[in-house]
């Protein structure tokens, strides 16, 4: 039996919905049903019901948006690093294998690579840096599961939310038995509020910026492939092969959807903080090539944003 924590959030559902089209034998555990974030409650469990594997998808990310978890910072900081922890030490103390979905909002930027020499870009709207990716896109290269989290509360600039996912991820390195799965702005076929193309879809105005993106279906089979496969224990990059920026997504949208609507863009970073954000925002590249190496195939981004738009949906069927 699989036990599944967080399924009625928006990944945890996904979750659910591939462990049912798979036939695996699970079980959603709900706070109300068992506070799975008490270290002595969640052992108990596990001794009694002896799962053989424990899917963490719990986490705070607040609503409609990360900000949220610049003023709800105790929940933010239980959700996604003390409950993860508390999984953790229950998990290590009855030798159960367990899986956590992190997030690649730790990371800021990627590396660039030009005239045959490399550097970490934080900022990758600066114009001379948006140029050169426009120009060649190979100069950017994704960050790497071994690379130092760059957007976290050790390395300051970042949102409350990313600092907490870091620390998560800090403490968890030394557990054996781990997947460390991190999302980037998920989404699928279906509109609504959590998904990154139906943001893009009702915010009244962007902010334009190259990122990673995970569709969410393609993550959950990939991260239940890895523990089906027995793929090595550890942290893996779980995004679609590639990257995009926002004007790419959104010229899709207008191929595909046809929306009345005209797509406005905040012209600059000034303004998106000024008039829209409260947090710091991460925009950043992952690498794949890791989880690639596993035998564990990704659509590439490109493809993924396509088939979901040509499979718009209000409802999830």
């Amino acid at each position: 039996m699989i036990l599944l924590l967080g399924a009625t959030g928006y990944v945890g559902q996904a979750f659910a919905r591939e462990l049912n089209r798979r036939h695996l034998d699970f079980r959603a555990l709900s706070r109300r049903q068992v506070d799975y974030s008490r270290f002595e409650t969640l052992l108990e469990f596990l001794r009694s019901n002896k799962p053989s594997f424990v899917l963490n998808a719990a986490g705070f990310a607040g609503r409609p948006n990360v900000d949220a978890c610049e003023t709800a910072q105790a929940d933010t900081l239980q959700g996604n690093t003390l409950l993860p922890i508390t999984i953790a030490d229950a998990c290590a103390a009855t030798a159960t294998p367990w899986g956590h979905v992190s997030s690649g909002c730790i990371y800021s930027g990627a590396h660039i690579v030009e005239g045959g020499r490399g550097r970490v870009e934080r900022d990758l709207t600066r114009p001379g840096v948006r140029a050169l990716i426009e120009r060649s896109p190979a100069a950017l290269r994704g960050f790497i599961e071994e690379d130092e989290p760059n957007f976290t509360f050790r390395r300051p600039p970042c949102s409350f939310y990313s600092g907490t996912k870091a620390l998560a991820e800090e403490a968890l390195q030394t557990h054996s038995n781990t997947f460390l799965w991190r999302l980037r702005m998920p989404f699928d076929e279906v509109d609504e509020p959590k998904n990154y193309v139906a943001k893009l879809l009702h915010y009244p105005r962007l902010y334009d910026n190259f990122n990673s993106l995970s569709h969410l279906g393609d993550f959950v089979r990939a991260c239940l492939d890895l523990w089906e496969r027995r793929a090595p224990f550890g942290t893996y990059n779980v995004t679609n092969p590639g990257f995009v920026s926002t004007r790419q997504v959104v010229a899709l949208i207008q191929k595909t959807l046809k929306p009345a609507r005209a797509f406005e863009y905040f012209a600059s970073d000034e303004e998106f903080y000024r008039l829209a954000a409260r947090a710091p925002r991460c925009n950043c590249v992952l690498d794949v090539s890791k989880l690639l190496a596993t035998g564990v195939k990704l659509r590439p981004v490109d493809d993924a944003v396509t088939e979901a738009l040509k499979n718009w949906r209000k409802e999830r069927g």
